[in-house]
């Protein structure tokens, strides 16, 4: 690993510790993260094709690994689909790499940008922080390790309330802050 893409897994581990452990926006994330089953793997693609070639690899790989050693991929790409339009146009390219693989109920992929926007939001609700990272992310998951965290975590359903609600309180000053932090050349992930 080059220090370019240590740099871009420490800003990411710190977002993940920071933004979405530390704010508990993923009740799910703590205990992967926790035991190291989460693995960053930055993709150097500078083009959707490329992009796309790491997409599908990545899905192979998690679908045939053992969910002790890698329960679910970040899949960051710093050096395309920079702008959120093309970025939510390439998600349908995404799920159609999905069904290819034959992989449809077997892995999902959800969606984090730094300048994530919910239809119908403007760019400063807060609500979108809930998606918003410091790279565009595609984040592969094990449907099966979803639909388990779901039966177990006490009513499911209202995480997404819940992270509303914690996001308004903090506000957007003390979002955007704690998110610029996040780029700081010295925000690598903390210990613990």
């Amino acid at each position: 690993m080059n220090h370019a893409e240590d740099l871009v897994i420490a800003t990411t581990t710190a977002w993940l510790e920071k933004f979405v452990i530390g704010l508990n926006l993923c009740p799910f994330a703590k205990a992967v993260h926790t035991k190291k089953q989460i693995r960053f793997f930055v993709s150097a693609a500078i083009q959707r094709d490329k992009l796309l070639c790491d997409l599908k690899r990545e899905l192979s790989l998690l679908a045939n690994a053992d969910p002790e050693q890698i329960e679910s991929t970040l899949l960051i790409h710093p050096e395309v689909l920079n702008d959120f339009a093309e970025f939510n146009d390439f998600l349908a390219v995404c799920d159609l790499a999905v069904l290819e693989l034959e992989l449809d109920g077997v892995i999902q992929v959800a969606s984090f940008h730094p300048d994530y926007l919910f239809a119908g939001t403007k760019y400063n609700d807060v609500s979108n922080y809930s998606n918003r990272s410091p790279f565009p992310t595609l984040h592969l998951l094990r449907e099966e390790s979803v639909a388990c965290a779901v039966e177990t975590f006490p009513d499911a359903a209202a995480i997404y309330d819940r992270n509303i609600a914690t996001l308004k309180k903090l506000g957007t000053t003390k979002l955007r802050s704690l998110f610029a932090s996040l780029m700081d050349s010295d925000a690598g992930p903390s210990e613990g």
